[in-house]
């Protein structure tokens, strides 16, 4: 296996919850059929939980962003819609991440379950500006040698212009953007 995709926090909070918006409705169909490819191929797909708990306003997230969201055990943090039916799949990963990105901890537990003949990493998923390019650079930095992409037809953000700033961002960093629209 040599390709990994990476589904950033499809989840229902982020897609029809208290932070849900428009666009991150239609990706559904399309991060459904890429899965589905890479599960085809015999590659693995990691998921991204955004996790919170009851405490979350009093954290330091939850204080510059007060809109309770994905706490672990609600409906909310469970990923969306079809995406749901890959929860058990096999070559599926599940990690619950309690930033942005994922912890350090976690990058070395998917780097050992992976192993080091990772040469393609694709990110998609929301939001752009602040989940998935906080990923792209973390993968990046795990895998140095492997190409970084990023499908920008496949990502979304509630503000379209943070979400261009954030691919050109990528594009900037050496991660490859593709399916971009302008």
């Amino acid at each position: 296996m040599t390709k990994l995709l990476v589904v950033i926090d499809y989840q229902k909070d982020f897609v029809d919850g208290t932070l849900g918006f428009e666009k991150a409705v239609t990706l559904e169909q399309g991060i459904y059929d890429k899965i589905n490819k890479y599960l085809k191929n015999g590659d693995k797909v990691l998921f991204t939980y955004d996790t919170h708990y009851e405490e979350y306003l009093q954290t330091r997230e939850g204080k510059s962003l007060p809109v309770v969201h994905c706490i672990k055990c609600t409906e909310g943090h469970k990923l969306y819609g079809k995406i749901n039916d890959f929860l058990n799949s096999e070559n599926t990963m599940h990690y619950e991440k309690k930033g942005f990105g994922i912890s350090p901890e976690d990058m070395i537990k998917i780097a050992n379950e992976l192993g080091e003949d990772i040469k393609e990493i694709e990110l998609v998923g929301v939001v752009t500006n602040i989940c998935v390019i906080s990923n792209v650079v973390l993968f990046q930095s795990q895998y140095r040698e492997a190409d970084i992409i990023v499908d920008a037809s496949l990502c979304a953000s509630f503000d379209e212009t943070l979400h261009e700033k954030s691919l050109d961002v990528i594009e900037g960093l050496q991660g490859k953007v593709i399916n971009r629209v302008n």
